[in-house]
């Protein structure tokens, strides 16, 4: 006998509050069963691995253990040439299947029981991957085979993923349509897996696809920074340059800031276009979640409001109203501000971060390029040696994960700060003014006039006296004056400025909390003091994955490297070229005609060599000399003198 039907038995006048007709979900079970499905795709997956396999090793002697090597890392997350979206496209299916894996009741479709979650869930951190990557593997050795199997694959995926929505639309976990809505960046994934692969073969069967694994170096794009950076540029001087720009052109930079527009010299590093859709995803997922976790709940309970509520608040001595229909009324009015105001600060989460991922790759390109050009002070704010460490790798490592971990507790976060100054603003202003009642905030305020009024006028007072009468202006230059006034003016405004320190005092600490709060999805700025950055987790993170980024992927090095490998292939049939080489880095394609270099370009030539060279921090642990001066002083870092700073300073060295 259930708990209604034990109170009308012994209570028969007890009237219990009405049941409200919620929809029951039944637990659906897809024709394509899932457990079948994992069973027969991680079959098909091992055949393809072991297809791969074999082709790699069929492949020409000479490129055979290269090939196998990048068989087993399908991505080189070093390479800025290659294609982005297939391992972005396969990270962001991993991520959405990570979410379902940490919502879901059974991690694992191989479960018989939700006893044991959080092993099945270990298990499934090391199972998904494996799973999806063949995904990438097919794309690795730049092959028909591979094209193939890659298509077959994506569509398998998609093809069971999609029928198994369409099955079973409705779920009883959490909300109906979650598992459904939560879906819908994996299905995108997968379709554009599955129209990537087959454009890739169509590409590879008419010949435009190229098939070089070296195409990192070989590409034009360290050749083309390179003509860029040394491309003489007629500097224009403008007269208002030194000038103030106006409210209206700082209104305009400061939007532009925020907005991303591609140049044509530069390229997103693969790890960072893969952590820009990785916390999309992860603002998708985690506000996704919070909204369909919460707002159906209050809707169920605003409808279930009755007249016993009234009763209720008289037992806690809140009287809102003597007519119990007007005080279900109120209830129901103010419930539905509460839901407005929790989807209000979801939406205002969402759009902050938004703005803050724009903004992130406008740093990202600032800093990459700065640190590219040897402006190492100018990005970290102090000196930092450009090399590979253990702590570095690790950063970079984890660097894309540690991203999307720092979006979802910044989306938790910023929604509840959000909702509670939203709830504050609207029960303590807006409806107490709309309704001209329950002014208590204002009262207390009204009340405080003599104080206002004090601080005020204390305020006005020291900043007219110090524009009046404090300062005086002789020959366009400015001095102080009425010092004796002055003196006496600060010794009796001591006490009020302690008064109006307090308030600064607490408006610090909100600026501070919101500014934290707003810019906690960042791992590109730091959130203390510039003195203190190493202490900041995820900012360090980031500097050290800019170190490996750049000592790694340098472009003028990789121009170089480039330049001396095709210089080295070409040996054998012109002779003439090695020559070439040597003089410097040909940075324009060299026509088929030797024609005489003149003594005047040969120059240029070596000192265009020599200005690489030098102004590259990443060749810097390669130089015999350095190493020598390193090993006896340690006097050298990143290609100059630790003294060697304007003023005879030497700058700070942090890690």
């Amino acid at each position: 006998m259930d708990k209604d039907a034990l109170l009308d038995y012994e209570y028969p006048d007890y009237d219990p509050v009405p049941k409200i007709n919620r929809e029951i979900i039944p637990p659906c079970e897809p024709t394509a069963d899932d457990r079948l499905y994992h069973i027969c795709i991680s079959a098909v997956s091992l055949l393809v691995m072991v297809i791969l396999a074999v082709l790699a090793r069929r492949t020409e002697t000479g490129t055979k253990q290269r090939r196998l090597l990048g068989l087993l890392s399908p991505v080189n997350f070093l390479d800025h040439t290659q294609h982005k979206g297939l391992a972005v496209a396969v990270f962001g299916v991993l991520l959405c299947k990570f979410f379902t894996m940490v919502i879901s009741p059974k991690p694992l479709p191989f479960m018989t029981e939700a006893e044991n979650k959080q092993n099945w869930m270990i298990l499934g951190v090391f199972f998904y991957p494996a799973l999806y990557y063949p995904l990438l593997a097919c794309g690795t050795l730049h092959n028909k085979v591979g094209y193939v199997l890659g298509s077959l694959l994506s569509w398998t995926h998609f093809g069971v993923l999609v029928w198994q929505k369409i099955d079973c639309p409705t779920t009883p976990q959490i909300h109906k349509h979650y598992l459904l809505f939560s879906s819908l960046p994996q299905i995108a994934c997968l379709a554009f897996l599955s129209f990537q692969y087959p454009l890739l073969l169509f590409k590879g069967l008419k010949g435009t696809e190229k098939n070089n694994v070296t195409e990192d170096l070989s590409s034009c794009y360290y050749s083309d920074y390179v003509r860029k950076l040394l491309k003489k540029r007629h500097m224009k001087i403008s007269v208002s340059s030194t000038e103030t720009p106006k409210l209206p052109q700082r209104i305009k930079d400061a939007v532009k800031s925020y907005i991303y527009t591609p140049e044509e010299a530069f390229r997103f590093p693969l790890k960072l276009a893969i952590s820009g859709v990785v916390s999309f995803i992860t603002l998708y997922q985690v506000g996704l979640l919070l909204i369909i976790a919460v707002v159906p709940t209050l809707q169920i309970a605003r409808m279930g409001v009755n007249e016993d509520i009234a009763n209720v608040l008289a037992g806690f001595r809140i009287v809102l109203s003597p007519d119990k229909h007007e005080v279900v009324r109120i209830v129901v009015y103010y419930m539905w501000c509460f839901e407005v105001c929790y989807i209000s600060a979801m939406a205002l989460s969402s759009l902050v971060n938004l703005a803050m991922f724009m903004r992130s790759m406008v740093l990202h390109r600032s800093n990459l390029k700065g640190l590219y050009r040897g402006d190492i002070y100018n990005v970290y704010n102090c000196q930092r040696s450009i090399r590979a460490s253990r702590p570095a790798l690790v950063c970079w490592m984890g660097y894309t994960s540690f991203t999307a971990a720092h979006v979802c507790i910044a989306v938790m976060v910023q929604t509840m700060v959000f909702f509670l100054c939203l709830l504050i603003v609207v029960f303590l202003c807006i409806i107490p003014i709309l309704h001209g009642q329950n002014l208590i905030l204002f009262h207390i305020l009204l009340s405080m006039w003599p104080f206002w009024l004090m601080i005020l006028l204390a305020v006005l007072i020291q900043h007219v006296t110090s524009r009046f009468w404090f300062i005086k202006k002789i020959s366009g230059t400015r001095d102080l004056d009425n010092r004796g006034n002055l003196f006496l003016l600060t010794y009796l405004l001591f006490p009020v400025n302690v008064l109006i320190g307090v308030l600064l005092a607490v408006w610090r600490l909100i600026v501070t909390a919101l500014f934290n709060i707003v810019h906690m999805g960042r791992m590109d700025i730091s959130l203390l003091n510039r003195n203190v950055e190493p202490f900041d987790p995820a900012y360090r993170c980031y500097a050290h994955y800019l170190k490996i980024e750049v000592c790694q992927s340098h472009p003028v090095m990789k121009a170089f490297c480039g330049m001396l490998l095709q210089s080295a292939d070409s040996k054998n049939n012109v002779v003439q070229r090695s020559r070439d080489t040597e003089e410097g880095i040909q940075l324009v394609q060299q026509e088929k005609k030797q024609v005489k270099v003149s003594s005047a370009k040969r120059a240029r030539g070596h000192w265009q060599l020599l200005y690489t060279l030098v102004n590259n921090p990443s060749l810097v642990g390669t130089r015999k000399h350095f190493l020598q001066q390193r090993a006896a002083t340690d006097s050298f870092v990143n290609g100059s003198l630790k003294g060697s700073t304007k003023g005879g300073d030497s700058k700070e060295t942090c890690n």
